[in-house]
């Protein structure tokens, strides 16, 4: 099939990349001329600009946008709409507000076009390991589309059956028809919410053991203890295996004081909008709540925990945070 890529980052020129090893077509478009080259030069046509991809395909063309949040994607499914045809899908892939794709969904739809938002997860990684996709839109858009969708999760291998699981079989391919416009994103929102609890869990409990031989304690129950041993020994049946484990256990493995890492750990709107909607729903979420403001702590405080964190968001999503300024008061 043919996929028209607006935005060639860490998430888009790797999902460009997939689909090619997959013998789809891909048009690819950044402003930075670089990652298109880059991705031609692997078998992509690059384009210099938005009227050129929407040439490159033909109808009924797919056009996935994956922009950061907010301005830029608006701008850029605003602009492709005025281009297209009736009949074509526009795709939002980014972390966008999920009422922002309901919206969006409708406005499309006023101009005959169709819209799909899809929460991707896979960071940095989903190059080899595939995307978890979760998708808002029509059945039968996305039914088309399923050989893109197909080619870039992870496959039914990836992880072991679920006993009595009689489900949609595309869920244990990878991916999830979650509903309408917004489902797809709001699904992803609070995916990305319980990511922040599993985090903080990991840095609360590490910053624990870090500290069991503080000074504060009485010599006879201070605590040598050796991290990269211990996360190493937990990835192998214990019941808090999982990825982002792997993860804390190979960065504690590199640098077991995570002394390259500021302690200063962002947030991308995500976790904020799950408490919004904790909120309006009445819906008791105080794990996920605390897991939110602990990364605003994070950003006054200098503790063992919050480079854990960030360590967590440089393995999965190459997220390195800025050192913390020292120079100033």
């Amino acid at each position: 099939m043919q996929l028209g890529m607006v935005g060639l980052g860490r998430m888009g020129g790797n999902i460009v990349r997939r689909l090619l090893r997959a013998g789809h077509h891909c048009v690819a478009f950044d402003r930075d001329p670089a990652p298109g080259a880059a991705l031609a030069a692997e078998g992509a046509q690059a384009v210099a600009d938005l009227p050129a991809m929407v040439a490159a395909l033909e109808a009924p063309r797919a056009i996935w946008v994956m922009l950061p949040n907010g301005a830029p994607t608006e701008e850029a499914l605003a602009t492709l709409a005025g281009m297209l045809s009736p009949g074509d899908v526009l795709i939002d892939g980014g972390n966008s507000m999920w009422k922002d794709s309901v919206r969006r969904g409708a406005m499309l739809r006023e101009k005959g076009l169709h819209f799909l938002d899809i929460g991707t997860s896979g960071g940095v990684w989903g190059l080899e390991r595939g995307y978890a996709l979760m998708i808002g839109g029509e059945d039968a858009v996305v039914r088309r589309l399923d050989p893109i969708f197909a080619a870039l999760v992870p496959g039914k291998a990836a992880a072991s059956p679920t006993p009595g699981y009689a489900g949609d079989p595309r869920a244990e391919q990878g991916y999830v028809h979650a509903g309408p416009n917004g489902a797809g994103h709001f699904t992803k929102m609070i995916h990305n919410g319980i990511e922040y609890g599993m985090m903080q869990a990991f840095a609360e409990g590490l910053d624990i053991l870090h500290h069991a031989d503080s000074p504060a304690l009485p010599e006879e129950h201070r605590l040598s203890l050796n991290l990269p041993d211990i996360t190493e020994s937990w990835r192998r049946g214990s019941v808090v295996a999982s990825w982002l484990l792997d993860l804390t256990a190979q960065a504690l493995a590199q640098d077991p004081k995570l002394e390259s890492f500021s302690g200063h750990v962002s947030d991308s709107g995500e976790g904020r909008w799950t408490v919004q909607a904790a909120v309006e729903t009445a819906v008791s979420a105080p794990v996920l709540s605390a897991a939110l403001f602990a990364r605003f702590a994070s950003r006054d405080e200098d503790r063992f925990g919050a480079k854990v964190l960030s360590a967590q968001r440089k393995g999965f999503g190459g997220h390195l945070e800025a050192p913390k300024d020292t120079t100033k008061a």
